[in-house]
């Protein structure tokens, strides 16, 4: 039997010693998170979890840890703060196995209200949730608990093969909400970011089939390709973004002809505007799939003419990419980077494009993102053979089918001009040893 409660009524349903298991951001509980954190008697309790949309105090209480498959800003403080946060490594694909093991006593989401056919839904994360949120639901020994808001959007998915909602009669605790989702505005760019944005748009051409990461360079890709000329672009994304509503708005989405999901843009959360949140309501024009789906490299290499757009932090000349942690500090996750790269390079037609400003400053000194080899404790996100296409302000270089020597000579050649002696020096010496 579904019980309906206040977010402070269900936090007192979790033990002193519990397990609590939630979604990447837009799948975050935020009212029953909030909640917790208004008790003080843990004694072990742990959360799994990534990408906190907001700060919960319930993390900061002794007795209680937090295993994070992706970092936020939100992660990053709470690390620097001396709290229990430890990174899960692991691509978002691999979220739903992890997830299994770790199996929870509880369960949490939040959802769009129930509608006629009693259903919640789940709006604007599926992700890798779905399975483990139905089993906690229907096992009596563990608990679901749902917070619905009035005002997330219900999402379409694909049934019956696919679906984003949960029966209510599945449901053990319904919490009610009233929050404002997370609004995430678009980011104003530099003039790298714009320069990068503008040498990323000659790898797009009509009927291209589009992935964007999050970040200044794949929004202004998508607002010019909305702006400009071109369309019948398809969209494959992990991330929905308010970049590629703009796309559609201006009519140049039909993904008419990718190959693999045909006459539908298909992602797995969505993260952006009010505005994006607004239009997704009802919209049959994107479908919420499982994330195994989504970022399956085999799936996204069935697209037609893909184009994979996504930052990195740093490069080496042997063209291993490092995304996401740089100087022994986690900054994000694995996510669906290297799927989406190892997904675009399989076909002939295809472009996994790594995007970043040359150069970073840090403490006062400038140092190059481009590097001879990676610092020790580097950590690789994406390995030398799957990287496609480096991208910075000074140009693109194209590494498929290159010999290493000949790599680090096109990664130095895009290096910011201050780095590039020492970096073609170094790639002089690559190749022979």
């Amino acid at each position: 039997m579904t019980t309906t409660c206040t977010p402070q009524e269900a936090a007192a349903l979790v033990g002193r010693r519990d397990t609590i298991g939630f979604g990447l951001g837009p799948g975050n509980p935020d009212a029953f998170l909030t909640a917790l954190g208004e008790r003080d008697d843990w004694e072990n309790l742990v959360f799994g979890g990534a990408l906190l949309l907001g700060y919960y105090t319930v993390l900061t209480k002794p007795g209680v840890s937090y295993r994070c498959g992706f970092f936020g800003p939100a992660e990053r403080v709470l690390l620097a703060e001396g709290h229990d946060v430890e990174l899960v490594p692991g691509g978002f694909r691999q979220f739903a196995p992890i997830l299994r093991r770790f199996a929870p006593r509880i369960m949490a989401a939040q959802a769009a209200p129930a509608d006629a056919s009693g259903t919640v839904n789940l709006s604007l994360h599926l992700g890798a949730t779905r399975d483990e949120l139905m089993r906690a639901g229907t096992d009596p020994d563990r608990l679901l608990v749902v917070e619905v808001n009035p005002h997330l959007p219900r999402t379409h998915s694909l049934p019956p093969r696919f679906d984003n909602t949960i029966p209510v009669d599945v449901i053990d605790v319904l919490v009610e909400a009233d929050g404002q989702p997370y609004a995430l505005e678009d980011p104003e760019p530099s003039a790298p970011e714009k320069a990068i944005a503008e040498r990323a748009l000659q790898f797009v051409t009509d009927g291209s089939t589009l992935q964007t990461g999050i970040g200044a360079v794949p929004n202004m890709v998508a607002l010019a390709l909305a702006a400009g000329d071109g369309g019948d672009y398809g969209v494959h994304s992990e991330m929905f973004t308010t970049g590629l509503m703009r796309l559609h708005q201006a009519g140049k989405v039909t993904n008419g002809s990718k190959g693999v999901f045909d006459g539908v843009s298909v992602t797995t959360f969505a993260l952006g505007t009010a505005e994006l949140y607004h239009w997704l309501d009802g919209n049959t024009e994107v479908a919420f799939l499982p994330v195994e789906i989504v970022n399956d490299p085999t799936v996204i290499g069935g697209n037609h003419k893909l184009v994979s757009i996504n930052g990195a932090l740093c490069v080496d000349l042997y063209g291993q990419v490092v995304a996401d942690s740089i100087d022994g500090k986690q900054i994000s996750g694995v996510g669906g980077h290297e799927d989406f790269v190892a997904g675009a390079e399989l076909h002939v037609d295809a472009h996994s494009l790594i995007c970043f400003p040359s150069t970073v400053t840090t403490g006062g000194t400038v140092r190059s993102r481009i590097v001879p080899l990676l610092p020790e404790g580097g950590v690789v996100s994406t390995p030398r053979h799957h990287t496609g296409v480096v991208i910075t302000e000074y140009g693109a270089a194209e590494l498929t089918g290159l010999t290493v020597r000949e790599r680090a000579r096109a990664l130095a050649d895009i290096a910011h001009p201050d780095f590039r002696a020492e970096l073609h020096g170094a790639a002089e010496a690559m190749g022979r040893l």
